[in-house]
């Protein structure tokens, strides 16, 4: 359980859990904010094979962790993403994806935004520990947000095969009205900038870059606020790295990187 740097009585409520639990638990405190720095804090303490992600909003199905233990009986499969449907047909329908197509994600293959989603998906610890883990700029609670597809598409560049699984499935609880989808929609165009432009800067993917940009013409509305919001994620990256001084790496991630240790404090369960 990890605590993403809570001010309220999260740690409370950890604890009372693990002093009741018939499940052994550890409670990780990760004061760094952001989504990828609290999945980071997990991981690193992790000790299974394949780790599972879904988010605090959702409802797995019952055989949610056969079927994700299933998705990776092929050893060539790094990574998944699975089923989200939408749990209260009152809510505006967006986070979602109720396809029930199954796709495969070849190796080093471009991934387009919103192609992986956090709230449904998994990899191998050994495929997290290659690529270094989650990018900290990415995830909600940080600068922008894209930290599932980001991490799934450094695992494509370093050969893995991705797959959506439509047996996975999870119910998405998040309340959203339709009045609440233009400012997350807004955020989602400019971690997907973002994104794009890690790509290019970053892994040096020049034509997966190309294909980001079309795809945001692709997007254009009347108003041009989709692109609008894009090319400002996409300039905002791009001015951290210059900024950071980031020196660009000489192609894709190499296998073995190792996942980046994190501030942790862990509690185990006596």
């Amino acid at each position: 359980m990890v605590d993403n740097g809570s001010t309220d009585e999260t740690s409370d409520v950890a604890y009372e859990f693990i002093r009741t639990a018939s499940v052994t638990t550890r409670y990780v405190l990760e004061p760094n904010p952001g989504l990828g720095n609290g999945r980071n804090a997990g991981v690193a303490i992790a000790h299974g094979e394949i780790l599972a992600f879904t988010d605090d909003d959702c409802y797995p199905a019952p055989d949610f962790l056969d079927r994700v233990r299933a998705a990776f009986e092929d050893p060539s499969v790094g990574y998944i993403t699975g089923r989200i449907m939408l749990h209260d047909p009152a809510d505006y329908p967006i986070t979602i994806n109720e396809s029930i197509i199954p796709r495969t994600f070849p190796p080093r293959s471009y991934l387009h935004g919103g192609a992986v989603q956090g709230a449904n998906m998994a990899f191998r610890r050994s495929v997290l520990h290659d690529i270094g883990g989650f990018d900290p700029l990415f995830g909600t609670g940080s600068l922008f947000s894209t930290e599932d597809v980001d991490a799934a598409s450094r695992a494509s560049l370093v050969g893995w095969k991705g797959r959506y699984c439509p047996e996975v499935v999870v119910r998405h609880h998040h309340e959203r009205k339709a009045s609440d989808a233009p400012a997350l929609l807004k955020s989602y165009c400019i971690g997907r900038g973002a994104y794009h432009m890690k790509l290019l800067l970053r892994s040096h993917r020049f034509l997966w870059f190309a294909r980001g940009i079309y795809g945001a013409f692709r997007r254009w509305t009347p108003h041009g606020e989709a692109t609008f919001w894009e090319g400002v994620g996409a300039a905002q990256y791009a001015y951290i790295c210059i900024s950071q001084r980031i020196r660009p790496r000489s192609g894709p991630p190499k296998k073995g990187a190792g996942l980046r240790p994190s501030l942790l404090r862990d509690i185990d369960k006596e």
